[in-house]
């Protein structure tokens, strides 16, 4: 009788370099790109890739005093910042992509075309349950410069966002994600450095949003326009104002639960302080849109 692998003497020794060959080609396949490589997706959306790595998440208490003194913001937007505290280490452990900008009104046309409205399988359970309160045909809302196909699109609640991120394949990064791709490694103030300046985000005493990409000097060091100014972008989290005394290390994606969902990167019109990487913003639940609020999605393959 013919010994099978299982009893053959060298069959442990073959399921070991089975393995050790597939964890080599998954690894060759990960390091295939570098940071900042681009591609277009399935549905044309530009996106950057994003290698795993490490970074200071949040800010010191240093920090914020030093962007107080420079920067004189307003008092909500300061008592905000402590959630931020404390600064710590956290580790991305898989590469992924994210879209070079915000949503366009063009891309989000797409999915209303496509029946995103009307295809219950790309909502969540409290997705379908909003929806149905509000009634499909009624959605979504209007919104001032929805007209426009290259600016950011606005005006859409945390599950629309969801619902759009499972249409194209992909989901809404988590807060580490989205900071991660803000700041890098070395985890600078803005996205291109630590000071401030105007000319490179669409902030001071701007009264409505600009084209997605207007402000390449802006850009991460991934590449990644408009993450600070233009809108302010929906994160996969909710937000807990302690959540970071206890934050895991290593691929956080915040609290279970919640009543408020995380937004990062300021907004047009707001100022310095909230157009800063670190800052989360702190008062609207998944069921909120204004104008000032988009999003941008992450696809893992």
């Amino acid at each position: 009788m013919p010994l099978t692998d299982a009893h053959h003497p060298f069959g442990a020794f073959k399921g070991l370099i089975t393995l050790a060959l597939a964890f080599a080609l998954q690894n060759a396949v990960a390091s295939a790109f570098d940071a900042g490589d681009s591609r277009q997706d399935a549905s044309g959306i530009p996106q950057v890739y994003i290698p795993a790595g490490c970074f200071p998440m949040g800010s010191t208490q240093d920090q914020l005093s030093a962007i107080r003194q420079a920067t004189n913001p307003p008092g909500w937007a300061v008592r905000a910042s402590q959630n931020e505290l404390p600064q710590h280490e956290v580790c991305l452990t898989k590469p992924y992509w994210i879209d070079q900008t915000e949503i366009t009104n063009a891309a989000f046309d797409a999915f209303v075309a496509a029946g995103g409205y009307d295809t219950l399988d790309y909502w969540s359970v409290s997705g379908r349950d909003w929806l149905t309160g509000e009634g499909r045909t009624t959605l979504p809302k209007n919104c001032d410069g929805d007209d426009k196909p290259n600016h950011p699109r606005v005006c859409v609640t945390w599950f629309e966002a969801e619902a759009y991120a499972a249409w194209r394949g992909g989901r809404l990064p988590t807060e580490a994600e989205w900071e991660f791709a803000a700041r890098g490694s070395t985890g600078p103030i803005y996205p291109w450095g630590n000071d401030w300046d105007p000319t490179r985000a669409h902030v001071i005493d701007q009264t409505s949003s600009a084209p997605v990409g207007t402000y390449p000097l802006g850009k991460s060091w991934v590449g990644a326009l408009d993450m600070s100014g233009n809108a302010m972008e929906w994160v996969a989290d909710w937000l807990d104002h302690n959540y970071y005394k206890s934050s895991p290390k290593d691929d956080p994606t915040g609290p279970a639960s919640g009543d408020v969902k995380v937004e990062k990167g300021g907004w047009w019109g707001s100022n310095p302080y909230v157009s800063r990487s670190a800052y989360k913003h702190f008062e609207d639940p998944p069921n909120y849109n204004d104008n000032h609020i988009g999003f941008r999605i992450v696809s893992d393959k």
